[in-house]
């Protein structure tokens, strides 16, 4: 079905669908009309002479400049060369791909003056498989991701590159071979197409909806790892949490019950303690409290979406236009920053029930780091260093980049959001935290090969995936592999598709 871009009602899934899985998008007959109303109203403006900053002046410092009509004609051109001054390695298509979603739903608005052709060309970019190369690094994260936006606005003028059906080509190559048109950059246009936080905002999206499955599927962990250690279970009572009120709480409550539903020690017929270690009993409460984060996080991200990022904006209905700062990207990089250190936090807990089941002091008569020739064998030993420094790793990478403003162009531009940092980082620590869990998922999943009660349907259907990648540890070998393997089988998903096959959504 095609995604009908109108300015308003785009979600996550809707980015993560068109980025990743190329649904085609088109744009709504009334956002074309609000398009070419918007642009009429700045062709009349031009042609009158209104001094509009980035359409008759410089910008940055140079903004009390103004140009001629000779050098309004040149100006997009020379200020998307200007700009397209990133550094690094590609970014992910996906990434690339959400961006031009974005900046397409900012246009739907009618309120950038752009030319509906430039719109419509980024329309037909993505329904053909025409992705702009952006390096990854270059944004500030105000006056919009300007660096990465505008190797996508290269395009517009037939140069840049472009990945096209698996190659990467020279950009006028890949619209040719692709046939879409090169609409040119005219007054305006270069600005409308990078004076907005859509890199920043497509890849956040991206990252809150693949943490929201690596949140569950840490609780399909944390679900083994009770079990393997005889946990209490009423901690985990649903009246317990709804006397408090958070809803994360009560949804992570409610997802490892449906774990561990039907099993021994859900029954209550598995001895245990009165009452267990923090990592063991509070796990709904730190886990939640990272799903409240990540739902406010995706309201500020939805919020962006669906808003108008640009500068100037321009209201044709009042004749107006008002230049501020709407490219800001902290009320994004904000709670971005919030949601990348708490999948820190979540995997900082992950480790200690993997620690758990590893010390032969805590582990409720577990054998010494799960490994049946102990002293012969070290078993799952070296398995915790690994998720050791990985958490190290993430805890740095978990500081929070909305503070670290640096002022540029001659101090005019003096605060940003450093908001891609917090988008480039995210994805670091949630690429840590798939080899964090894909640890504790394995060392659970050889736990309870050694426990001879019945285990919850979602506990036994999470252990057999895990035994479809990686054998029992019956004597040393070297674990590389298993930890690689288990760490793809985080991110592929595969586990929690299959609980939830079984166990019915862990939302």
């Amino acid at each position: 079905m095609t995604l009908i871009v109108k300015g308003s009602g785009l979600r996550i899934e809707d980015v993560v669908n068109v980025a990743r899985n190329n649904q085609k998008v088109e744009l709504h007959p009334d956002a074309i009309e609000r398009i070419k109303k918007c642009r009429a109203m700045l062709e009349r403006k031009i042609e009158n002479h209104e001094i509009m900053y980035g359409v008759n002046t410089g910008i940055g410092e140079f903004s009390e400049m103004v140009l001629n009509d000779e050098q309004v004609k040149d100006f997009q051109k020379y200020l998307i060369y200007n700009h397209a001054a990133g550094i690094g390695d590609p970014m992910p298509l996906d990434h690339v791909r959400g961006a031009m979603l974005g900046r397409i739903n900012v246009h739907a608005h009618g309120n950038s003056g752009i030319r509906p052709e430039v719109t419509l060309t980024l329309v037909e970019m993505l329904n053909k498989g025409v992705t702009p190369y952006v390096c990854e690094k270059g944004s500030v994260g105000a006056c919009g991701d300007l660096a990465p936006m505008s190797q996508i606005a290269l395009l517009m003028m037939g140069e840049g590159k472009a990945y096209y059906q698996g190659d990467l080509l020279e950009g006028k190559e890949a619209m040719d071979k692709a046939g879409i048109p090169i609409p040119g950059l005219q007054a305006r246009d270069g600005l409308a197409t990078i004076n907005g936080s859509n890199v920043l905002t497509a890849m956040s999206a991206l990252f809150l909806y693949d943490a929201n499955n690596w949140l569950k599927q840490a609780e399909i962990a944390a679900s083994m790892s009770l079990e393997a250690m005889k946990a209490n279970m009423r901690p985990y009572n649903p009246k317990l949490h709804e006397i408090r009120g958070f809803k994360g709480a009560i949804r992570s409550a409610a997802s490892i019950l449906k774990c561990v539903n039907g099993g021994d020690l859900h029954l209550g017929t598995v001895k245990c303690k009165v009452q267990d270690a923090y990592s063991m009993r509070s796990t709904p409460q730190v886990i939640g409290a990272a799903h409240d984060a990540l739902a406010y996080a995706r309201s500020q991200v939805e919020i962006e979406l669906n808003g108008v990022g640009d500068n100037p904006i321009f209201f044709p209905d009042e004749d107006l236009q008002l230049s501020g700062a709407n490219f800001q990207g902290s009320p994004v990089a904000v709670p971005m920053d919030m949601a990348g250190y708490c999948i820190t936090m979540v995997s900082v807990m992950s480790e200690r029930r993997m620690n758990r089941l590893n010390n032969p002091a805590l582990s409720v008569g577990l054998p010494p780091f799960l490994t049946k020739g102990a002293g012969m064998f070290s078993g799952l030993m070296l398995s915790q260093y690994t998720a050791d420094t990985l958490i190290v790793e993430q805890r740095i990478l978990s500081a929070p980049a909305s503070v670290q403003s640096i002022p540029a162009a001659a101090d005019q531009e003096d605060f940003v959001s450093m908001g891609m940092n917090t988008a480039l980082k995210n994805f670091q620590i949630l690429d840590n935290a798939y080899g964090i869990l894909g640890i504790e998922l394995m060392a659970a999943a050889q736990a309870l090969d050694f426990r001879e009660y019945n285990f919850g349907k979602g506990v036994q259907k999470a252990k057999e995936v895990v035994r479809r990648h990686v054998d029992f540890l019956d004597i040393d070998r070297p674990l590389y592999k298993d930890h690689n393997a288990m760490k793809a089988l985080v991110k592929s998903c595969e586990i929690l598709n299959e609980v939830e096959k079984e166990v019915g959504s862990l939302e």
